[in-house]
């Protein structure tokens, strides 16, 4: 918000937009959270708990790309040759933007990740050997690197799945040829080891302390 008026240009709304989005996946979760409490308590029935669980997931699992979206930014398409800003300003900005997008992604994750091994485990030490709480980790991120993917080069948007229709033909037109499929596959194949590798370095120690002092 501060280079536009620190170097007198125009402010970039797409990224202020972005940043906004970034924080939706945290939302949905804290929403879904709030209606399990009022499910257990009102009407205490493990259909309605697993109803809430299954959309409020999948609500989540839909704009949780938009967290880890921030990456693209890095590609510095913000800026214009008749500005005055200084790029090392920049460099700064956009790694900040990126790093806010990746660590919330992995928070998210992470969360989830504790919230599947509680509900799965009867007790702490079941919880650390849980290989499905890692698989599920493991899966939601190459997830996260696919919807990247489709919203950079496709131009998709979380709502779009609103329109499933016009989602198909886009996809079916945009994966027809056979350049684009292996892109993506070298893209989403990158993207998910680079934060998987982020995932075990800075999520995985969190969720192990976690463990290890419940």
């Amino acid at each position: 918000m501060l280079r536009a008026p620190l170097f007198r240009t125009r402010l970039y709304r797409p990224m202020v937009l972005n940043i906004g989005l970034s924080i939706a996946p945290a939302l949905v979760m804290l929403v879904t959270l709030v209606l399990l409490i009022v499910v257990v308590q009102v009407v205490p029935s493990s259909a309605g708990v697993w109803t809430v669980l299954v959309l409020g997931g999948l609500a989540w699992l839909l704009v949780l790309p938009n967290a880890a979206y921030l990456l693209t930014e890095l590609n510095l398409t913000h800026r214009r040759q008749a500005e005055t800003v200084p790029l090392w300003y920049d460099i700064v900005l956009v790694l900040a933007l990126a790093m806010s997008g990746v660590l919330n992604t992995l928070a998210n994750v992470g969360i989830a990740q504790l919230a599947w091994v509680a509900m799965t485990n009867d007790t702490v030490a079941q919880a650390r050997d849980d290989a499905g709480g890692w698989v599920l980790a493991g899966a939601v991120l190459l997830l996260v690197a696919l919807g990247i993917y489709l919203g950079r080069y496709i131009r998709f948007n979380s709502w779009d799945l609103l329109h499933p229709a016009s989602f198909a033909r886009k996809l079916t037109g945009h994966f027809r040829r056979p350049e684009n499929l292996r892109a993506a596959g070298g893209f989403v194949l990158t993207h998910g080891i680079f934060l998987a590798i982020l995932y075990l370095v800075i999520a995985v120690p969190a969720i192990t302390l976690i463990l290890g002092t419940a």
